[in-house]
């Protein structure tokens, strides 16, 4: 099926972004509170709730898992008022539950559009990611160069040293090897307890967040978000599926994938125009968190659009009882 060049992408960016800050409101009140499950749970019911008040025809792509591990915003969910364009949607509630839980920051609400058939439909198992920002010669680094060959790489199309690169890798006992050999070459290391969305967007914002390069292994469904978010905000990703068992490939088959060991780039994991609205739940280098106030919660989004490279940050006051 051909994608149409127009799925009232315009329009529809805002309605997005009420989706993420519903997410966000509902899950403020469990900041800190220790509780992972309930936070998310409280994520996915509001974005649920503000999905289905769009004239969409909307199918879950990336969502909380299959559909019997997850109730809702399950993997093949229709969602929408059956009205309006056939879209994709990617999404994670609440990007960084133990971030939530224990009041930590760049804990993020994310959605991302597409035409129907436009966004890969990643299984749940690792992806090996690879990105960086914007205004770098195409492939100028690869998921096939080691991880210094990667720092050097950049450095040089930087003009710049080794120890002038940032790299941020998100700290798991897997990457152990890596962080080590990141380091032999005198470039720094931004580390992270969760949340590789927010850390591949880093990316896109060099200048602002001071981070060069992400790399690592992490979620697959979490990479076609981040790549979606540097469709719009510009900057290289490349992705490659990691299986651990016969399971995890069969997942892969189940969702139409057939060549195990492809790399993707960024516009192989999103073909097609596409809106990302993500709202912070906790601060972050991103977008602020929820702020309580008497009698209200604020919130501060990021939402964009491919089609035009529009980037909005939007505060949202809502009164609350």
């Amino acid at each position: 099926m051909t994608a149409p060049k127009d799925f009232n992408d315009r329009m529809l960016s805002l309605g997005l972004a009420r989706v993420s800050e519903a997410a966000a409101h509902a899950s403020a009140r469990l900041i800190g509170r220790g509780d992972e499950k309930a936070a998310d749970q409280a994520a996915v019911n509001a974005m649920r709730d503000q999905l289905n008040k769009l004239d969409i025809k909307g199918v879950v792509v990336i969502g909380e898992g299959e559909r019997d591990e997850a109730p809702m915003l399950y993997i093949g969910e229709e969602v929408g008022t059956g009205e309006g364009p056939e879209v994709d949607i990617a999404l994670d509630p609440l990007e960084g539950t133990t971030l939530t839980a224990k009041d930590m920051p760049n804990a993020l609400t994310v959605i991302a559009m597409a035409p129907r058939g436009t966004l890969l439909h990643a299984p749940d198992v690792y992806m090996d990611k690879l990105a960086v920002g914007p205004g770098y010669p195409v492939d100028v680094v690869s998921l096939d160069m080691s991880p210094a060959e990667r720092v050097r790489a950049l450095a040089r199309a930087r003009g710049c040293e080794d120890s002038d690169i940032t790299v941020c890798i998100l700290e798991r006992p897997r990457h152990e090897d890596m962080i080590a050999e990141v380091r032999e070459t005198g470039a720094a290391i931004r580390l992270i307890t969760d949340g590789d969305v927010a850390g591949v967007i880093h990316c896109a914002e060099a200048e602002l967040t001071g981070i060069d390069m992400y790399m690592g292994s992490g979620g697959a469904p979490e990479g076609v978000l981040a790549a979606a978010a540097l469709k719009c905000m510009g900057g290289q990703m490349w992705g490659r599926l990691l299986f651990r068992n016969e399971d995890e490939k069969g997942r892969a088959r189940k969702a139409g994938i057939t060549e195990l060991d492809r790399i993707y780039s960024r516009d192989e994991l999103v073909t097609a125009d596409v809106i990302f609205a993500a709202t912070g739940v906790t601060n972050g280098s991103i977008v602020a968190g929820v702020k309580r106030e008497p009698g209200y919660l604020t919130t501060e989004t990021i939402l964009m659009r491919s089609k035009t490279g529009s980037v909005r940050r939007m505060t949202y006051r809502n009164p609350v009882k």
